[in-house]
């Protein structure tokens, strides 16, 4: 064991290791490990369940409108280098969900950016503009690609399985997989078969477009 760890890691490497496994054992109890650097503000409002595991660059921020946990995340969960989830009403992930690298959920937006918004109109600084939030749930077995954002309101059903790249800005059913931005679903499983089957995408809505250009 040590000497597979040793060709693994190295000498360097190791020590590095040891050191973010009591970093966690003293920080983050009951997780399996979160790599140093991680970035975690409000974490009295964050739940981490058990063998959490997080690679370098870890940032959640947690500033919640009302008291209690804002971000729950699920047991045996795996995010992988520079996720950020940011939180102010309600972010949920299920057990044995994986994350990769470089991912970001939030449950909220700088502005509402719905008729007769003045609040939100350009001229006002993006920072000033009124935040409004959407809880965001994740279910359990997920899994997400590198690259992907997933935006306030949205619920991944369990199963699910997001494509590298997306940006999720409506609900996608268990076992399903999503692509693209915005994420379409093109396949779902089917325990019949027990095959994944291809569904059709559905034609793009060109009523904006015609209408921006009347």
């Amino acid at each position: 064991m040590t000497e597979g760890l040793w060709t693994r890691y190295g000498f360097l490497g190791l020590l590095r290791l040891f050191g973010d496994l009591l970093y966690t054992r003293m920080v983050h109890r009951g997780a399996r490990i979160v790599r140093r650097p991680a970035y975690i503000r409000g974490a009295r409002h964050i739940r981490l369940g058990a063998s959490f595991t997080a690679g370098v660059g870890l940032r959640i921020d947690a500033f919640p409108t009302g008291p209690g946990t804002v971000v729950e995340i699920g047991a045996r969960v795996q995010v992988n280098d520079y996720v950020h989830i940011a939180a102010i009403d309600h972010v949920t992930i299920g057990d044995g969900t994986l994350i990769a690298s470089k991912v970001f959920i939030s449950d909220h937006n700088h502005g509402e950016y719905q008729a007769h918004d003045l609040q939100s109109a350009p001229h006002v600084p993006p920072a000033l503009r009124p935040l409004v939030s959407r809880p965001v749930r994740i279910g359990c077995n997920v899994w997400i690609g590198e690259h992907v954002c997933v935006m306030p309101g949205v619920t991944i059903g369990d199963g699910a399985i997001i494509g590298a790249g997306a940006v999720v800005t409506k609900d996608v059913p268990a076992n399903c997989i999503a692509v693209g931005a915005p994420a379409q679903v093109v396949r779902r499983f089917d325990p019949a078969s027990a095959g994944w089957l291809r569904l059709p995408i559905p034609a793009p809505d060109l009523t904006e477009t015609v209408d921006a250009h009347a």
